[in-house]
């Protein structure tokens, strides 16, 4: 109910409540994770993925989340790439890990790779993030009117989606 409620201080704070009583719960680590990174927490970020990977080391959606963030809001882009290479061999089709595949490439300027991780990713699943990071490689790569067609049919259904509202705020003239 409170991750719905849009306060994610208070998600934090029920979750780190939670985790007193329960300190080894993978999923209050995880979640509590999530929260920290709308709050700008990072290192509580790490430091929960990073128990969570030491409880459940099969677990690729810790590692993605890990790798994803360090590769969109650090430069520890070779450490983030590590952990989605993890990531990847533990759930290789997963479109959600693919697009942060993909993204870390685009971030590391490896465009050609990045532009294939992001296309089998939204083939899987057409989402307005996916959509969001693919544009951002065609433009990238010059292939504007593309990147502002899939930009523009992803707007058609996700038209209050931020991440893609954001992307099309950078990209307007």
């Amino acid at each position: 109910m409170l991750r719905e409620s849009e306060s994610p201080t208070a998600v934090f704070e029920v979750l780190s409540d939670g985790l007193k009583r329960y300190p080894d719960s993978a999923e209050l680590l995880y979640d509590r994770a999530m929260a920290a990174e709308k709050l700008g927490r990072l290192d509580v970020l790490e430091t929960d993925l990073r128990r969570v990977m030491v409880l459940r080391p099969d677990d690729a959606q810790a590692y993605n989340a890990l790798g994803y963030t360090l590769a969109d809001r650090t430069d520890r882009l070779a450490e983030a790439v590590t952990l989605l290479d993890k990531a990847l061999m533990l759930a290789p089709d997963d479109p959600f890990i693919l697009d942060s595949v993909g993204w870390a490439q685009y971030r590391s300027g490896n465009l050609t790779r990045a532009q294939e991780y992001l296309e089998r990713a939204y083939k899987v699943r057409p989402d307005p993030e996916i959509a969001a990071h693919l544009g951002e490689v065609l433009w990238a790569r010059g292939q504007r009117d593309e990147a502002g067609k899939l930009w523009q049919t992803s707007l058609q259904t996700h038209p209050q989606n931020e991440v893609l509202l954001e992307t099309l705020r950078r990209h307007q003239p």
